[in-house]
């Protein structure tokens, strides 16, 4: 544990720490919020000792002040009562018992008011901590963990799960302490009023108590299914409402709203098993705690009758176990609240364990330009087949460098090794940058180094201007000016009433695919990055905006090493080196005149698309 706090203090997220128990996660997660919970633990001890004081004081009123037995008061007490006048003072001035119940009641106010304050800012603090800590491990987790998730079941975890355990140390953690401290005075106090009635009372608390362990397991088992069908049916509605064009495109509105029904159904039909559970559990504690209340008063009755016990002691006696019956129940909910909360905790811990992308220990900074070199590179997903086979080429700096090949057959790959998105495993080959190995680069230094426009550009629910400069938030006006006309994005930005600052929806929804990539590009280009990948990216834009695109992209980058990977043979034939993939393996590689007098797949695939193009024409 002081390990992972000495790490805490440098770093507020926990680096590949980890946790080898929920106690360890739960005391990092508290770091900021102990001291609230620590205070409000102390006003609940204290909220249960005055709670006690009331009956104690109306007990000793019927029996020594109203009655006629002798003060069993602690000396203090009892000598300011003599000094006051004693019994016949207090018989003709009850008030003044009444004041001392007042007070006693604006003190347990005070408490009271105390222990909220600490409870909610505590709470408050802890919610916080969680979300920050759970949010910032996550975008640091590698792309592959992320590709083997759902997104619905880490929201999941991210929000139900974190406001259950939330719940359980702010509500039911501190109660414990006020629980504890009530069972533990009650106790002595009904030892001190009665042996018999105290000793059938504490014979009910390890039924109740066992009753509560017998069904925490089955709580814990239920909780844990509708936690995940809740997980899936997130994960459901999270996929339709990002893709709804996809959705009504294709008309699929019925399909989908059964599919998520269907989901909703066994969700529901696993909460109403959890809840079976409840009403089963929650009936028997209610029964045992009510039988306990009869049998106490039926034998305080029979026990007052024959003079055993006074009618003072009888009624100070049932008030105390009304103030201890209560808290027994509330131990029972806090044992089946564990079974909740426990679910919870590990599957927040199962994310916060999962390893962080790190770079290796004798890591180097990126060397200034370099050629860029695969070198016998093969990668598979997991334990699918592999996706590169033995590929080896070099990449000159400064050059611009045209990527073809079918679907699946690693285009998409390459360069996401290249952005170290995925890791090249020691026997699969090696890529090397200015002739040092990407694996002893640092992440931050690569991905700084080398701007990339993805195949599907993803932009977020902000404005034009927020989604072209999110890579460099100091650009200038005149930078960002230069990135939208290279990108031919700036007609479109003068179309738009507002300019840079229309919102382009979630996901760029109010967007069109071609000017989605086109904003990608400027986004990209904005950064000046000295390699630049554009992973079929002008897919979406007509031939003539293409052919513009990449001429100002020849004017103005021309330091730059460029990688453009398409479809089109128009948008790579001015490459100064072209490579063909087929299947996973390098196929053939050349520049255009040298790939058409070859005769092969780049041939074929040239012969074809210029012949589509002459059907369209005509």
């Amino acid at each position: 544990m002081k390990r992972i706090m000495a790490q805490h203090k440098k770093d507020p997220v926990l680096t590949n720490g980890r946790f080898t128990n929920n106690r360890e996660m739960l005391f990092y997660f508290l770091r900021g919020s102990k001291r609230y919970f620590v205070l409000s633990a102390v006003m609940a001890m204290l909220l249960a000792f005055s709670g006690l004081v009331n009956p104690r004081v109306i007990g000793f009123t019927v029996d020594s002040v109203i009655g006629e037995e002798a003060f069993d008061l602690p000396g203090v007490l009892g000598n300011a009562i003599t000094n006051l006048g004693g019994r016949e003072y207090l018989r003709t001035h009850l008030w003044v018992i009444a004041l001392f119940v007042i007070g006693v009641a604006l003190l347990n106010a005070v408490f009271r008011i105390f222990f909220r304050m600490g409870n909610s800012r505590g709470a408050e603090t802890l919610l916080k901590t969680m979300r920050d800590d759970l949010y910032a491990h996550i975008i640091r987790l590698p792309f592959t963990w992320h590709g083997a998730h759902q997104t619905g079941d880490i929201i999941q975890r991210c929000t139900s799960d974190v406001e259950t355990v939330k719940a359980f140390l702010s509500e039911q953690l501190v109660m414990l302490f006020r629980v504890g401290v009530l069972i533990l005075l009650g106790i002595v106090f009904m030892f001190r009023i009665n042996l018999t009635l105290a000793v059938i009372t504490v014979a009910f608390i390890p039924v109740i108590v066992g009753n509560s362990l017998y069904f925490h397991r089955k709580i814990a088992k239920a909780f844990k299914i509708v936690d995940e069908e809740e997980g899936r049916l997130s994960a459901i509605a999270q996929e339709n409402l990002t893709g709804v064009r996809v959705v009504r495109a294709f008309g699929r509105e019925r399909y989908e709203r059964e599919r998520f029904e269907k989901q909703n159904d066994v969700f529901a039909a696993s909460d109403m098993r959890l809840s079976r559970i409840f009403v089963v559990f929650w009936s028997i504690g209610s029964f045992l705690s009510r039988f306990q209340i009869f049998i106490i008063m039926f034998a305080g009755a029979l026990m007052c009758a024959f003079d055993v016990i006074s009618a003072g002691h009888y009624i100070e006696f049932m008030g105390i176990n009304a103030m201890v019956s209560w808290p027994i129940r509330m131990l029972g909910r806090i044992i089946s609240q564990m079974s909740r909360t426990g679910v919870s905790i590990e599957r927040i811990r199962y994310i916060m364990n999962a390893e962080e992308e790190t770079d290796a220990a004798d890591a180097v900074p990126m060397p200034e330009g370099g050629d860029i070199v695969f070198d016998h590179v093969n990668f598979a997903y997991g334990d699918k087949g592999r996706v590169l086979k033995d590929v080896s080429f070099t990449i000159r700096a400064g050059e611009t460098v045209g990527i073809l090949g079918g679907t699946g057959s690693g285009k998409t790959t390459l360069m996401a090794l290249l952005e170290k998105l995925y890791d090249l495993p020691e026997e699969n080959g090696r890529i090397t940058i200015g002739g040092v190995d990407i694996r002893k680069l640092k992440r931050s230094d690569v991905r700084a180094h080398i701007g990339m426009v993805l195949q599907e550009p993803y932009l977020f629910s902000r404005s034009l201007q927020e989604n072209i400069t999110i890579a460099k938030k100091d650009a200038t006006d005149a930078e960002r000016d230069e990135a939208v006309q290279i990108a031919s994005l700036d007609e479109t930005v003068k179309g738009f009433s507002r300019g840079y600052e229309t919102m382009v929806g979630e996901r760029g929804v109010t967007l069109s695919g071609g000017q989605k990539q086109r904003t990608a590009i400027a986004q990209m280009l904005i950064r000046r990055t000295p390699v630049m990948i554009f992973d079929d990216s002008l897919s979406a834009v007509d031939t003539e905006t293409d052919e513009k695109i990449r001429e100002a992209l020849r004017e103005r980058t021309k330091d730059a090493t460029v990688i453009l990977i398409a479809h089109r043979i128009t948008t790579l034939m001015l490459s100064d080196h072209i490579l063909v993939l087929d299947k996973g393996r390098l196929a053939e590689e050349g520049t255009h005149e040298e790939l058409l007098a070859r005769g092969g797949i780049y041939h074929r695939i040239y012969e074809l698309q210029m012949q589509a193009g002459l059907e369209e024409e005509e």
